[in-house]
């Protein structure tokens, strides 16, 4: 793989979330503690006041702070609607509203959309490179407002290997370990996030691949470049499974893939099976199956 495309699955493995997302229930919930939180340090804050006046006060911003909160929870939920349907450029609108939001949940949504909108086919090049930086802003906007959120770990890493696209091979080198270390923290905050576990397998296969020309020019770059191997490939791609069984047709693909290059015919038989059986839902999905079939071929399987 060439080193410039190097995490170029990043465009459609990290966009891939069919089930373990925030939903709007889960997020409702957090508001609600959040809302909690910050009642207690504006109760802390307050000026000397009589009893009954706090009370009159308190009913008061009690009813704004829950329609604040029945309000934010069904945009998010009506943004995760949109993303499960697809519905790429009417999510980006929605959450477009919220850009200057000081929530995390709705940052890192929006970086995500603002990516998928630069995905599209009809986006032109010059719009497709500004939709990545804003992704890639809003991203790091989510991680600073609230480093303990693993979708903005997530979508930070992602985003920051899109813009290396436009940055050159040494930017792009150089941001990799960072990507790495944002995918383990996204991994260590929610372990059963099955794309985040993905996608630090193929940052693995990635470079266990890497040709050995290009090992020797990232050496004279970086007196240490990243390194992996398929072995450790391998752990991400079962442990994405084991996660979440059949969420992602290319997960089984790499999963084919990676036992070929460790020499275990048989497995990677069994992987790229179910690889070309896998649904084909998505233009990506039948991109997979084309592989898994010609790669079948080669197999003899």
């Amino acid at each position: 793989m060439a080193c410039a495309a190097l995490f170029r699955s990043f465009v459609r493995a990290a966009g891939r979330e069919v089930k373990n997302r925030v939903t709007g229930q889960q997020f409702g919930a957090f508001l609600k503690i959040t809302a909690q939180a910050k009642k207690t340090a504006f109760l802390a804050a307050l000026p000397a006041l009589s009893y009954l006046g706090y009370e009159a006060h308190k009913k008061v911003s009690y009813a704004t702070t829950v329609f604040a909160l029945d309000k934010a929870e069904e945009v998010v939920e009506q943004a995760d609607y949109l993303y499960s349907c697809g519905e790429t450029e009417k999510l980006y609108q929605l959450l477009l509203q919220y850009k200057d939001s000081d929530d995390a949940e709705f940052l890192w949504r929006l970086a995500r959309a603002s990516r998928d909108l630069a995905l599209l086919p009809n986006i032109a090049a010059d719009q497709k490179k500004k939709l990545t930086y804003e992704a890639f802003d809003y991203a790091k906007k989510a991680l600073q407002k609230n480093e303990a959120c693993f979708a903005a770990h997530k979508w930070y890493a992602v985003c920051l290997s899109d813009v290396g696209d436009y940055e050159g091979i040494k930017v792009k080198i150089g941001n990799s370990y960072i990507i790495k270390d944002h995918l383990e923290r996204a991994i260590e905050l929610n372990p059963k996030d099955a794309t985040s576990i993905h996608i630090l397998g193929y940052w693995c296969f990635a470079f266990a691949e890497l040709p050995w020309y290009q090992r020797k020019v990232a050496a004279v770059i970086f007196a240490s470049p990243p390194t992996a191997t398929y072995e450790e490939a391998l752990d991400y791609f079962l442990k994405a499974e084991e996660v979440d069984p059949n969420f992602y047709s290319k997960n089984l693909l790499m999963l084919g893939k990676t036992y070929m290059m460790l020499k275990d015919q048989e497995k990677a038989v069994l992987w790229l099976n179910k690889a070309r059986d896998y649904p084909t839902i998505t233009e990506e999905d039948k991109q997979v199956h084309k592989e898994a079939l010609d790669l079948l071929k080669k197999l003899g399987g």
